[in-house]
């Protein structure tokens, strides 16, 4: 899938700025631009890239830098624990839902913060 190609994000949501070493950047953007629908903005050859909702500069930075080709951490270690993704409606939430679902992303929970909702990727 071309990451290039996704229909875009909701151009509300909110992240804030998260920049992520991952070991695999084409896999990387076939979910967050072709799972989720962030547009990329920039791209620096195989190495990097910068994703964003509705045409800001970058919401997620995306680099292989120190970690192309890694694994994932063991459980009980440092690392990413947590980000969220704010959609501006419920809608919205639920549209992110059924893409995640629809490229069999499996899920290990949801829930029901009082001012928020989410689903926990497995």
């Amino acid at each position: 899938m071309d990451p290039n190609k996704a229909s875009p994000i909701d151009p509300r949501v909110r992240i804030g700025h998260v920049h992520l070493k991952v070991a695999d950047l084409e896999r990387a953007l076939r979910f967050y631009c072709g799972v989720l629908g962030f547009e990329v903005t920039q791209r620096y050859g195989t190495q990097a890239a910068f994703v964003s909702a509705g045409g800001y500069r970058h919401h997620i930075g995306l680099n292989t830098w120190e970690s192309r080709g890694g694994s994932p951490p063991p459980a009980g270690t440092t690392g990413l624990y947590h980000t969220a993704i704010l959609y501006p409606t419920r809608k919205a939430l639920a549209v992110a839902l059924r893409r995640v679902l629809g490229a069999g992303v499996p899920l290990d929970g949801a829930a029901d913060h009082g001012v928020s909702e989410g689903a926990v990727p497995a």
